[in-house]
């Protein structure tokens, strides 16, 4: 049974327990403080710190785990993104005080000091930048630090950016683009193996949920006359399903995927073309 390290609380836990239990792989704890649970009876759960969660899979008391890219870049380690879960979406800053003089990089001076929780990531970004500053490390409360007078610029972790604001900072720069990950150690999948095809089940598992998220199935009969039209209204993922209705006549079946965020203008769409019985279903699974 595969070990699978999760976020111990916060929001990443509680987004990590819907996704897996759409995945069929629901939490299954025998207390809410439970340090362990079973996964679908396929995977075990383990219950870390987000930030530790990188460590357990590097040393393989973890076979995959589910953690912020953030943290994953910060570590070092020799691990892999094996799928983008598209949330706990947020990005690495670089920030200064609003009355700061300072607009670009190239505005930032040989030895100013660097207040961040990302020591690592924020060193290599300004050597990479050719920016010879001092590295301030501090565990939190990262957005006082220029008002303190402990340093001149932070690198702190945003979604929105309106605590910078509230705080009276600014954007100067974009360090890193940040998801939440499956994670695995680097090369897990390369060599074929009962762990690794069980990895490549997980991935392949929870990638058509994703995928699933955001579509809806459209049922509807149509004219077949207008059926030029009705493509272009739902093209699907390779095109609509056509299916001759049994008594024949004028009207044909067509299904098809389509995104929910536009699906009010796809029925009014098919209504128009003279679309009868349309049918509407959420989709729990899509592989193309």
């Amino acid at each position: 049974m595969l070990r699978i390290a999760l976020p111990n609380k916060g929001r990443l836990n509680q987004e990590c327990r819907e996704l897996l239990a759409d995945a069929g792989l629901e939490v299954r704890a025998s207390s809410e403080r439970a340090l362990t649970a079973s996964l679908g009876g396929e995977f075990e759960a383990i219950f870390v710190r987000a930030q530790d969660i990188p460590e357990f899979v590097a040393d393989g008391a973890a076979d995959a785990g589910i953690t912020g890219w953030d943290l994953v870049s910060e570590s070092e380690r020799g691990l892999e993104s094996r799928l983008d879960l598209a949330f706990g979406n947020c990005r690495i800053v670089v920030a200064v005080r609003d009355d700061s003089d300072v607009r670009t990089l190239e505005d930032i001076g040989a030895g100013v000091r660097v207040a961040t929780v990302f020591p690592r990531l924020t060193r290599a970004f300004f050597a990479s930048a050719g920016r010879a500053v001092e590295i301030v490390p501090i565990s939190g409360a990262v957005e006082i630090a220029p008002h303190l007078g402990i340093a001149d610029i932070i690198v702190d972790l945003t979604s929105t950016g309106s605590t910078l604001r509230v705080n009276g900072l600014r954007e100067v720069a974009t360090v890193l683009e940040s998801s939440a990950r499956l994670i695995t150690a680097r090369g897990d999948g390369a060599a074929p193996s009962a762990r690794a095809s069980a990895l490549d089940e997980l991935v392949i598992s929870l990638q058509s949920v994703l995928a699933a998220r955001g579509q809806r199935y459209v049922m509807a009969n149509v004219p077949r006359a207008k059926l030029d039209e009705v493509k272009r209204v739902l093209p699907g993922i390779s095109g609509p399903t056509i299916i001759d209705l049994m008594n024949g006549g004028t009207m044909v079946a067509v299904h098809a995927v389509a995104p929910a965020e536009t699906i009010y203008r796809t029925l009014a769409e098919l209504k128009r073309l003279g679309g009868e019985g349309i049918l509407v279903t959420r989709i729990e699974r899509l592989m193309a």
